[in-house]
């Protein structure tokens, strides 16, 4: 059962913090999800990416256990060193950067991945569209 602390792992449940949930789900969830998330463990290794249907940034399964560096332009992979360097470091604990994309207005963001003693474990990507967000004024509340 998942009541309380007791988990089953006979069904598949892995164990969190603030629940209980199967890989199954875990996928659901980061696939609708309306952003893109990448994440590079602490070797620079691409190991993860959602597969919502309006990825910004199209990703090709083949990433998947490649270097991190081979999977941007010869001209920005410096930049991209350098960002996950002063991630790793603890220099900065993420970096954003936001740019105009066809008819998107397409806001990143790269965030150090540390764990509960402040180890670096690696870099999530999460990229989102914030055009729509422009065009918002006023309120709307749940009731409305």
């Amino acid at each position: 059962s998942v009541e309380g602390t007791h988990v089953d792992n006979s069904k598949g449940y892995l164990k969190f913090d603030t629940g209980v949930l199967t890989p199954k789900e875990i996928s659901l969830i980061f696939n609708h999800l309306p952003v893109d998330i990448t994440f590079v463990d602490k070797e620079g290794i691409v190991k993860y990416f959602s597969a919502n249907k309006d990825r910004i940034f199209v990703r090709a399964r083949s990433i998947i256990g490649r270097k991190v560096e081979n999977c941007h332009p010869p001209e920005s992979v410096h930049v991209v060193e350098k960002i996950v360097a002063d991630l790793a470091s603890g220099k900065k604990d993420w970096e954003d950067f936001w740019l105009h994309l066809g008819d998107k207005y397409v806001f990143i963001r790269f965030i150090a991945v540390r764990d509960e003693q402040g180890k670096f474990a690696g870099v999530v990507e999460f990229a989102h569209d914030i055009k729509p967000y422009q065009e918002i004024s006023g309120e709307k509340r749940i009731a409305d």
